[in-house]
């Protein structure tokens, strides 16, 4: 096998769950792996380890550029083409490719299944969103092997002392927030009961609620908000020993790099798109994120520092 084509177009934390299936295949087959995605996820893609090219999906200009995007797709001839979305647009993407062979996820829905030669298994939403993407390996014959992340992540270091706690207060999605007044307490419980100084994490929507955290902190803290692209992100993550955040995609990140995370969850499923690996911890105490207390948290980061001490 010599090409493959992988259709992951969004989210960030959705392209990690793909990630390992892909890993795993193309260390099996040796192939040429072109992912597409949407572009501002370009380089992110680009940065994984499997993947040969990043192709950009026409997401925001599709009426105008949708014509190039797929005459220039048709000049490709693949052995094999995998959709990791199963959706109609990923699995039109899928079609008009040349491929030998055309596969879909076993979560795919809006009738893309008929755009396949066949789907990876049968549906079943009762686990990681990892272990979802990788039947398309199993699929395939493929042995399980570890789950890894291959990202070619850029080098940053922190002039801050350790333990270094990142705080990602902040989710695309206002219900998914956890107040910053919690995130606040419990910085104040770890820095004394742990010696740690904070980095607040956030994108450039979040830089209200980040400096308003940053301050109540005070001079342990420092305010990166805004202040990197998601490769850079990656990085910084790696330099931390402990990541507090919501559920968004930088959760993802910290679960590649291999930073333990304490992940809090409101009206989302941490079955399926939570943190994903041994040393991450889920705090949901219900479903109302205003009404969980900073107890748990504090407690679930403790306990993981302490276990990095004896990694």
């Amino acid at each position: 096998m010599k090409r493959i084509l992988v259709v992951k177009l969004s989210s960030l934390g959705d392209l990690f769950h793909a990630l390992p299936a892909v890993n795993l295949i193309q260390r099996h087959t040796g192939a040429e792996v072109d992912w597409v995605c949407h572009r501002m996820y370009l380089d992110l893609v680009a940065a994984f380890v499997p993947v040969s090219r990043a192709i950009a999906y026409p997401r925001h200009s599709f009426v105008r550029d949708a014509s190039a995007f797929f005459a220039a797709l048709r000049k490709e001839e693949y052995d094999l083409a995998l959709d990791f979305q199963g959706l109609l647009k990923s699995a039109m993407v899928i079609r008009a490719a040349r491929a030998a062979r055309r596969i879909g996820p076993s979560f795919s829905r809006e009738g893309s299944h008929i755009f396949y030669d066949a789907v990876s298994g049968p549906t079943n939403k009762k686990r990681h969103a990892v272990e979802e993407c990788l039947d398309t390996a199993r699929f395939l014959g493929l042995p399980d092997a570890p789950v890894e992340f291959p990202v070619k992540f850029p080098k940053i270091s922190l002039d801050l002392p350790h333990p270094r706690i990142g705080l990602l207060p902040c989710s695309r999605r206002t219900e998914k927030n956890w107040p910053i007044e919690r995130f606040a307490e419990v910085a104040r419980a770890l820095g004394p009961k742990a010696q740690a100084s904070f980095v607040v994490l956030g994108g450039p929507a979040d830089a209200e609620a980040c400096a308003a955290l940053t301050e109540l902190i005070g001079e342990s803290a420092q305010n990166w908000c805004g202040r990197t692209s998601i490769l850079e992100l990656g990085g910084l993550l790696r330099d931390l020993d402990l990541l507090i955040t919501v559920d968004s995609g930088p959760m993802h990140l910290a679960a590649a790099v291999g930073i333990p995370t304490v992940a809090i969850f409101g009206p989302t499923d941490p079955i399926k798109t939570g943190p994903y690996g041994k040393q991450q911890r889920v705090v949901r105490d219900g479903l109302n994120l205003n009404d969980q207390c900073a107890a748990p948290v504090i407690d679930a980061a403790l306990e993981l520092l302490e276990a990095g001490k004896s990694r």
